[in-house]
This record gives C-alpha cells, sequence and structure tokens, in this order.
C-alpha cells in the first residue's frame, strides 16, 4: 500500500513558493547560482569527512603519546599492559586507538576507556601472539562491569563495551589490569 499526497491549486502554488525559496535561501547562502548548489553542496560534505578523518587520526595520535615515545607498558607476570584513560575521545575511534597501542606494545594486552557526556565507553586489545591465552572479550566484560555496564562483545583480540558510570574509568582499567595479572598468574 502506498500513500500518495497531493496539492492543488493555491496550496500547490504556495508549496513551490517556499520550496523555491529555500532553494535560493540556500545558494545565495554558499554564494552560488541555484544550478551550482548540488555540486557545491558535495564538495562541502567530502571537505567536511575528510577533515574528520584528519581530526580522528590527530586525535589518536593525541591520545597514543603524539608519535613521540612510546607508552611505557607494564609487566604482569611477563604480559606486557598499557591502560589509557581518555576524556572527550568518541567511542567510534577506540578500537584504532587500542590497535595503534597494540602495535606499539608488540605483544601484550591494551584497555583504553574514554569518557564523553557522563558515560564511559572501554576497548581491549591482544595482541595476535596471546589469543590462545587471552580473549579480550572477558576482560573488556571485567571493565564494562567497573563501569555499571554489563556485557560488552567483540572477537578474542578486540572487544568493547561502554557503562553509564564515567567516574570509574581508572577503576575499569585496573580492573581488566588485575584480570590480565590473575590470568597470566595462573
Amino acid at each position: 500500500m502506498r500513500r500518495i499526497e497531493v496539492l492543488t491549486g493555491a496550496a500547490a502554488e504556495a508549496y513551490l513558493a517556499h520550496e523555491e525559496a529555500l532553494l535560493r535561501e540556500a545558494a545565495d547562502e554558499l554564494k552560488v547560482s541555484r544550478e551550482e548548489l548540488p555540486a557545491r553542496l558535495n564538495t562541502l560534505i567530502e571537505d567536511r569527512r575528510r577533515l574528520e578523518r584528519e581530526l580522528a587520526d590527530l586525535r589518536r595520535k593525541l591520545a597514543s603519546g603524539g608519535g613521540a615515545t612510546p607508552q611505557a607498558a607494564k609487566d604482569l607476570g611477563g604480559v606486557k599492559f598499557i591502560g589509557r584513560v581518555l576524556d572527550d575521545m568518541p567511542a567510534k575511534e577506540l578500537k584504532s586507538l587500542a590497535d595503534d597501542m597494540k602495535k606499539s606494545v608488540g605483544s601484550g594486552v591494551v584497555a583504553v576507556v574514554a569518557r564523553a557526556d557522563g558515560k564511559a565507553s572501554i576497548v581491549v586489545g591482544v595482541t595476535d601472539d596471546l589469543v590462545k591465552r587471552f580473549n579480550a572479550v572477558d576482560f573488556v566484560r571485567v571493565g564494562a562491569e567497573a563501569l555499571g555496564g554489563k556485557g560488552g562483545g567483540g572477537r578474542p583480540d578486540m572487544a568493547q563495551a561502554g557503562g553509564p558510570d564515567a567516574a570509574r574509568a581508572e577503576a575499569a582499567v585496573a580492573a581488566v589490569e588485575r584480570a590480565v595479572a590473575a590470568k597470566a598468574a595462573a
């Protein structure tokens, strides 16, 4: 079933006049003719996407130490561990940051918690050589519980979860660190 709406007479003329005014206003705001408006909008959208990618790259570099010396890893029973808490980092950027941290640690486990708008997101990564011994999903669930969340999921090498209590971000990293240490000692 389809619904078709029809305007006739004065209502149709008023609708078209309104649409024409919106088109004219948009073209004037962008300082282009109405014919050039679609191309200009496409250019602006592409520019925005490019800038968002650059911003994400810069955030990731800044969060991982600005490209200077890699962050020192803790040794937990022969397993390297890096844990970070970041403020105002979008959750969607955490996985790529965790990948970068896994590369810098070489062999080990990384945990990253981002706080934003009173909530927290956590990502745990395990390097490929340790996946048979350690599961990122198990560790992320421990971190999520510390954040007041439940569950979490992903793959054995990378898992993500969230929680409503951003104030407990440091506790979540500490909980993951304890879980890694306990698993390494076992």
